[in-house]
């Protein structure tokens, strides 16, 4: 616990930190580009059969030049029920008789109609080409599309899994380097793809790296920040969030062609991945992993960026072993992933954290993989939703730093629920009033996961941080993943897919009242603290038995500061 006074000792939040940070959040906000990037990338554009007699302007059957476009439309394609051209299909024979029919006799016969076998034709007024129009995943094919979302995604649990592991075992700074330089060879490929079966294998690659950036640039600055400065440093991280889904908008009404958008938010990690090369390591990650000079080494370069004078005269050897004492001895007994279910703390706050970040993220990505649902300008709705996302992010700070971690968020997973209920049952006309529910939905989830990773990053211990972030992230995106999934629910009922997030919300709201506060609390780094913190006060007890946990506490502390003393004169 005595990490603390070493970051003082090395100038607090100082030079070091912001230039870290600033690093670190200006990387982050391109990363989220990525994740909704196939709303514009895979866009499906409007799209009718290819005919001969419309489409092959090599020919003029029947002197057809005399005919309007809208008149050979006509006779070509069948209509819909809303009397606008089909998408699917197209009619076997030009039916020419249709031009001299009025709208009673239309339906007095129904002429042979036949797949699009030719291809299509695409509207290419807003998208002038994105995958669905490269490789026609339209019609019979248009599933494919939620194929290769889902395969992003299924990187992404994948990744999380695997790389929060490497974290906690090889250092932050490494995996994050790997992530950078895989992300950009990765996407960057992508544009090249021959095939659709190489595109996504690509895209499932590019969300294998993209997940790890999320617990690495966290772990980073949270254990670089002074403890007043934590929730802040989540703060801006989910305000990057927000940043990036902006720039995304903007970035694609600027660039409609799909593989030059790609390209543009591809290419700018090669430099992230040679800047990268300052970044320093975890020092809190060092020590605790019984690599105290190596620790003491980025404390004084820390210092020496903060201009500590005589740094390497102040943060000793001795000063950092007698400071982390308990950490340097909880080191030599290398805890192993096993020790997370073994112990029944952290057992029971992983199962109730996973499930908080799960019911966050499926109303999060059931709101931002459907903008096309929400109205025809996705440019301005991706815009919309990262601009709300914002002042939420502030938001957060302020409930967080007034009423704690957990009453935070279950005010704004409240929120979400009803807003999102509310949205349910208003009528299709009322566009306007959808829209503006569905940006306070979005704003309160991102207010929420603002909230919630913040708790996380306090709540468990640095030797375990990344990989149970990890852990939590699968959760997040096993529930991003089942969030389109869930719309096709809506063959049986329109309500029942936002039904059920709107339920899920609410009931996370509830579940977080399980677990400690950990406002102005200092960060656990071993097993041991944990388990102290058993005592820490919930904020739905009673008064009187969070006053006598305080005490416990207390006394707890005394006996320790005994112990630590015996040792040193010892």
């Amino acid at each position: 616990m005595g990490f603390q006074d070493l970051l003082h000792q090395a100038g607090g939040q100082g030079r070091f930190q912001i230039l870290q940070m600033v690093f670190l959040l200006i990387s982050n906000v391109l990363v989220q580009t990525h994740i909704p990037l196939e709303n514009f990338t895979a866009a499906i554009p409007d799209h009718r059969c290819w005919v001969h007699i419309l489409d092959n302007d090599t020919i003029s059957d029947n002197g057809t030049g005399i005919f309007s476009h809208d008149a050979l439309l006509r006779i070509s394609i069948p209509w819909d029920s809303n009397l606008k051209p089909e998408k699917c299909r197209r009619f076997l024979h030009p039916q020419w008789q249709l031009l001299h029919l009025n709208e009673s006799s239309l339906n007095t016969s129904e002429p042979d109609t036949e797949p699009c076998v030719d291809g299509w034709v695409y509207d290419k007024s807003t998208f002038p080409s994105t995958i669905v129009t490269k490789w026609d995943l339209v019609c019979e094919s248009q599933s494919l599309k939620s194929v290769a979302q889902f395969v992003f995604m299924f990187g992404m649990v994948l990744g999380s899994l695997i790389f929060g592991h490497l974290s906690d075992r090889f250092g932050r700074r490494l995996i994050l380097r790997w992530c950078f330089l895989q992300t950009a060879i990765v996407n960057t490929c992508v544009v090249f793809a021959p095939s659709f079966l190489v595109y996504c294998s690509l895209r499932f690659l590019a969300g294998f790296s993209t997940v790890a950036f999320l617990p690495n640039c966290a772990a980073l600055i949270i254990e670089w920040s002074v403890l007043r400065f934590q929730a802040m440093g989540m703060t801006l991280v989910t305000c990057s969030y927000s940043i990036g889904h902006m720039i995304l908008g903007g970035l694609a009404f600027a660039f409609r062609e799909w593989h030059t958008l790609q390209l543009v938010v591809s290419v700018p990690f090669f430099v992230f991945f040679l800047s990268s090369r300052w970044l320093a390591e975890s020092a809190r990650w060092l020590i605790v992993n019984n690599k105290p000079d190596k620790g003491l080494k980025e404390l004084r370069k820390a210092a020496h960026t903060n201009g500590i004078k005589n740094a390497g005269e102040t943060l000793t050897m001795e000063v950092l072993r007698s400071a982390m004492q308990e950490e340097l001895e909880a080191a030599q007994n290398n805890p192993s992933v096993w020790d997370l279910f073994h112990t029944p703390t952290l057992r029971k706050w992983i199962y109730l954290t996973a499930f908080v970040r799960f019911a966050i993220s499926m109303p999060h990505f059931g709101l931002l993989f459907n903008l096309q649902h929400l109205g025809s300008n996705v440019f301005l709705f991706q815009v919309l939703f990262g601009t709300i996302s914002l002042p939420g992010s502030g938001l957060a700070l302020l409930a967080m730093n007034h009423i704690g971690r957990a009453g935070s968020q279950t005010i704004f997973m409240f929120l979400l629920g009803i807003s999102i209920l509310l949205l349910t049952f208003v009528p299709q006309e009322m566009q306007t009033l959808k829209a503006t529910l569905a940006t306070l939905g979005m704003g309160t989830s991102s207010t929420s996961i603002t909230c919630s990773v913040a708790h996380v990053n306090e709540l468990f211990p640095t030797v375990f941080r990344a990989r149970i972030s990890g852990m939590l992230v699968i959760a997040a995106c096993v529930g991003a993943a089942l969030a389109p999934l869930l719309m096709t629910l809506a063959v049986f009922s329109t309500h029942l897919p936002w039904i059920i997030y709107g339920v899920f919300s609410i009931l996370a709201g509830f579940v977080v009242l399980l677990l400690p506060e950990t406002r102005n609390r200092p960060l656990p780094d071993t097993i041991q603290d944990v388990e102290n913190q058993l005592l820490w006060p919930m904020p739905w007890q009673p008064k009187e038995k969070r006053l006598k946990k305080i005490k416990a506490r207390r006394h707890l502390h005394e006996s320790d500061t005994v112990l630590r003393n015996f040792r040193n004169c010892c």
